[in-house]
């Protein structure tokens, strides 16, 4: 019989794909405001409402991904997945264009912002939903930012196929070491209750501090290089306690039984659910993470009409070989020190901030967003539009979260 770890590791490398059918999706997050100021709620009878917002876009959306909410009742759109990112930016113009016209019509406003700029989490109405009940009770007693994380942060997030275990692990490798460029190059959250975050990079600090058990960086679990990655992050995945589990009736309740134990009473079965595998695999929260594809979570939501510039990011540094095998050059020489100051980096905006080598964190930043567009010109598909001019202008002026609060100090509806 299978040992529990290699029957995971079968049913992630069972989601291979061949080299022409790696396909690239995204989910974007959205806070939602009524035109009046105020949070959303997620249901009403009388007022503009998350849920019938969500209803309405599922109506309409037509094969064009699928609307869902977040526990604080943040709208989030999942892409269908497109082979190359004209695709993909065609098919986020269409939800934009219906997103923004539903919104309209139920008298809101999208936040174009990472974190709600005005409100605490005590103000945020939560989702009645059994497992985000049991998580935000969890998040409580943990005392981090948890209540913050669900509750008021909004980000995109970038799922890759991938091709191998071997494309799987440099993937994932390389997106863990690059977590503090996408940080500092996407941040935009500017505001934290209408104050001024000024060089804090403050989305990526509430997840720094939301659960230290299933977030941060790989690295930060003990995951410092590729060689045998996917073992590694399986052995992690199994010891890490769960939020919440499916009991023999089918009913989620609270757990605090590590996932391997749960996993391990499901032995005697030849093979694994992969509902039930991917139910507790998103259980993981790190800024990169093994599903059955590969999903890098570490972008805010940008402003408006920049929202696939993240996408074409990661696609040009992961997706192209011949940039990906320099990238990983750099990377694997890199010390746990030089690695571990590296990502102490993204929790500040300050652009002088050390980092490995001994050069300014900014060095890197442009560094790694050249090669970005580098890996997105051999990709040869016209991409590098999608990248280039959000790219340039940040590394001119700075990113949004500090553009935005020169602008407008303080923050009001």
């Amino acid at each position: 019989m299978l040992s529990i770890q290699n029957k995971i590791q079968s049913l992630i490398l069972s989601k291979c794909v061949d080299p022409g059918n790696r396909m690239i999706g995204v989910e974007e997050e959205s806070i939602l405001y009524s035109n009046n100021g105020l949070r959303l709620p997620i249901k009403s009878s009388t007022a503009p409402n998350a849920k019938t917002i969500t209803e309405i876009l599922n109506k309409k959306k037509g094969l064009n991904g699928l609307y869902t909410m977040e526990p604080g009742g943040q709208v989030e759109w999942s892409s269908p997945p497109f082979r190359n990112l004209n695709e993909l930016s065609s098919s986020m113009q269409n939800h934009n264009k219906l997103f923004e016209s539903v919104v309209a019509k139920m008298q809101s406003k999208i936040i174009y912002f990472g974190l709600d700029p005005q409100f605490d989490p005590d103000s945020v109405e939560l989702i009645d939903d059994q497992k985000y009940k049991i998580m935000d009770q969890k998040m409580k007693k943990i005392d981090g930012m948890g209540s913050w994380m669900m509750r008021n942060t909004a980000s995109i997030q970038v799922n890759i196929d991938f091709l191998n275990l071997q494309d799987l692990e440099d993937m994932v490798f390389v997106a863990d070491c690059l977590h503090p460029v996408a940080s500092y190059l996407f941040a935009n959250s500017p505001y934290k209750l209408t104050k001024g975050n000024h060089m804090k990079n403050l989305r990526n600090i509430i997840w720094h501090n939301t659960d230290i058990e299933r977030c941060r960086n790989l690295f930060d679990h003990g995951i410092t290089n590729k060689e045998n990655l996917l073992e590694q992050y399986i052995e992690f995945f199994l010891n890490t306690p769960a939020i919440f589990e499916i009991d023999l009736h089918k009913n989620v309740i609270g757990s605090n039984r590590k996932i391997g134990k749960i996993l391990k009473n499901h032995n005697n079965s030849d093979i694994f659910s992969e509902q039930e595998i991917l139910y507790l695999l998103r259980q993981i929260f790190t800024n990169v993470r093994i599903k059955n594809v590969v999903e890098v979570r570490g972008s805010d939501r940008p402003p408006r009409g920049f929202e696939i510039s993240p996408v074409a990011f990661w696609t040009g540094v992961l997706t192209d070989l011949k940039t990906r095998n320099k990238i990983l050059s750099i990377c694997s020489k890199w010390t746990e020190r030089e690695r571990r100051i590296f990502n102490r980096c993204a929790l500040s905006l300050d652009k002088n901030n050390i980092g490995p080598d001994g050069k300014p964190y900014f060095n890197w930043i442009k560094c790694f967003g050249d090669l970005a567009l580098e890996g997105l010109a051999n990709r040869k598909l016209g991409e590098e539009k999608f990248f280039d001019s959000f790219y340039n202008y940040v590394i001119k002026n700075e990113p949004f979260s500090l553009q935005t609060q020169d602008k407008k100090p303080t923050y009001s509806a």
